[in-house]
């Protein structure tokens, strides 16, 4: 496929394309079945629905975190038996400027595919633009020839991010909001706090007002005061389960800064074992 989006797409770019692969992954964390409910009243024509929980993530053991990666080859297996062909272009869009969606588009690029993106402002932006809705799921696709590629991203783990405690090799960045980050709620983890040395970039800082994302000058310029002397290709991401910081890894790439890590398992992993160090309070400068 020749010039795929492998970031971001409008409504209207959308709205042009010839067979893409289109999925809702609208979620809600504290009502697990939301996205469902919200794909069966309404969603994009042939839209098909993965679920957090159910469909891009593998069991919880207590210790691997919250959405912890599927095997990746039962993984692009399941996008295959779905209908999902090499180079086919990808659109992902949830309910929730892309804080989702963000997962399988990571997952995606993980598994080697180039061509997949997140539909820029979401269902929200879709139906302003005047796109149609359906209700009923689409008929079965024939199953495709997707496979697993060389990974476009990388991924570290718990003793990778705790090493760099001594070897300071890596800038972590934490997606969650900063009273998450700071300590003083947790509405979600056990724990609360973040990971000793991270600077603080709340994903939804990465959106405008009408939930699209800003421009790519100006998340470049936002990301680079951030940075500082650090160069994207050594920054790690994470949040609390390995979903938004997908958004920032997102937001850095669509400003033409590549080469960020992630850690699937983040702050639910890392707090679940209480040998790992724990820092608390703000950021300053930096959220």
């Amino acid at each position: 496929m020749s010039n795929p989006y492998t970031t971001l797409i409008s409504a209207s770019e959308l709205a042009k394309l010839k067979e893409p692969f289109i999925v809702d992954s609208s979620h809600d964390l504290a009502q697990p079945d939301a996205g469902r409910r919200a794909y069966e009243q309404a969603h994009i024509p042939g839209a098909i629905f993965l679920h957090l929980d159910d469909d891009l993530s593998a069991p919880k053991t207590g210790r691997n975190g919250r959405h912890p990666l599927p095997d990746p080859d039962a993984f692009a297996a399941m996008l295959a038996r779905l209908g999902l062909r090499q180079g086919q272009q990808v659109v992902v869009y949830d309910r929730a400027g892309g804080s989702f969606a963000v997962r399988l588009w990571w997952m995606l690029r993980w598994l080697g595919h180039d061509a997949v993106a997140v539909l820029d402002g979401g269902w929200q932006a879709w139906t302003a633009a005047g796109g149609a809705s359906e209700v009923q799921s689409p008929p079965a696709r024939a199953p495709g020839d997707f496979k697993r590629g060389a990974a476009r991203v990388g991924a570290v783990s718990a003793d990778h991010v705790l090493d760099n405690l001594q070897s300071a090799r890596h800038l972590v960045l934490d997606a969650r909001a900063p009273e998450r980050y700071a300590g003083e709620v947790e509405p979600i983890d056990p724990v609360g706090g973040h990971i000793p040395g991270a600077r603080n970039r709340f994903f939804q800082t990465n959106l405008q007002p009408d939930g699209t994302f800003k421009s790519r000058e100006q998340l470049r310029s936002e990301f680079t005061a951030l940075l500082e002397d650090w160069d994207p290709r050594d920054v790690i991401h994470h949040c609390g389960s390995g979903v938004t910081s997908c958004h920032n890894l997102l937001a850095m790439m669509h400003a033409g800064m590549d080469g960020s890590q992630l850690y699937p398992g983040s702050w639910s992993e890392w707090c679940a074992d209480p040998q790992r160090p724990v820092a608390t309070g703000r950021d300053p400068g930096k959220a």
